[in-house]
C-alpha cells in the first residue's frame, strides 16, 4: 500500500461537526471518503463491499462492539485503521485498541492538520507489522512441512528398512519423476504407507 496516491477512506463518527471536519481535511489532501458509518456494527461486511485502503474512527473511547468489530475485520480484511480517542490517558483502552487491530490511536481527539502525518504512520505501521506476520507465516508453514517430510522418511525408513538418506533420496526421486513438490510427496507418501499399514492390520 502506498500513502502517496488518492486513498478510499472508511469513516466511523457520529459527530456531524466531526465527520465534516474530517472529510474537508481528507479531500484536502486528495482522498475519498467512500463509506460514513456512525456505529461499527458490521464493519467488516461494509469494509467487504466499499474495499477502503484505510479506516478512520472516531470516539469517545473504543467500547466492546467497537473492539470486536476491529478484530473481525483485522483477521478477515485487514487495513490499517486509525482510532481517535477523544477520552485522554486511557491506557487500558488504547491498549485493547492495538490489540483489535489499530494501527494508530490518537489520545487527544480529531486534529485535520495532522491527519496527514497520522495517516501516513498508520499505513507504515500496518504495512511492518504485514510484513512481519506474513514473515512469521512462512516460518511456521516451512516448520511444519519440515515436519511432514521428516515424518515421511521415518516411515519410509520403516517400511523399506532403509537408513535417512535412502529415504530421502527416494522423496526427491519420486518428486522429481512426478514433477511436484518435496512437501507434495511427503503428504502422499505418508497417506499410502498409513492406509497400507491399516489395511495390513
Amino acid at each position: 500500500m502506498t500513502n502517496e496516491t488518492q486513498l478510499k477512506v472508511l469513516l466511523i463518527d457520529e459527530e456531524p461537526d466531526r465527520v465534516k471536519a474530517l472529510e474537508d481535511a481528507l479531500n484536502a489532501l486528495g482522498h475519498n471518503v467512500v463509506c460514513h458509518l456512525t456505529q461499527p456494527n458490521e464493519l467488516n461486511r461494509h469494509v467487504e463491499q466499499t474495499e477502503p485502503d484505510i479506516v478512520i474512527i472516531d470516539m469517545d473511547s473504543p467500547n466492546r462492539d467497537t473492539l470486536e468489530s476491529m478484530a473481525t475485520m483485522s483477521q478477515q480484511n485487514p487495513r490499517p485503521i486509525i482510532f481517535f480517542a477523544e477520552q485522554q490517558n486511557d491506557r487500558k483502552a488504547m491498549a485493547a485498541a492495538i490489540n483489535a487491530g489499530v494501527s494508530a490511536y490518537v489520545a487527544d481527539g480529531l486534529q485535520p492538520d495532522r491527519v496527514k502525518t497520522i495517516m501516513d504512520t498508520a499505513i507504515a505501521q500496518f504495512d511492518a507489522y504485514n510484513s512481519l506476520r506474513q514473515e512469521l507465516d512462512k516460518a511456521k508453514t516451512q516448520l511444519a512441512d519440515r515436519k511432514m517430510i521428516e515424518k515421511a522418511k521415518g516411515m519410509l525408513m520403516k517400511h523399506q528398512g532403509c537408513d535417512e538418506e535412502q529415504a530421502y533420496s527416494t522423496l526427491r526421486k519420486l518428486a522429481m519423476d512426478r514433477g511436484q513438490k518435496l512437501i507434495d510427496v511427503a503428504r502422499n507418501v505418508i497417506e499410502v504407507l498409513e492406509l497400507t499399514s491399516s489395511a495390513n492390520r
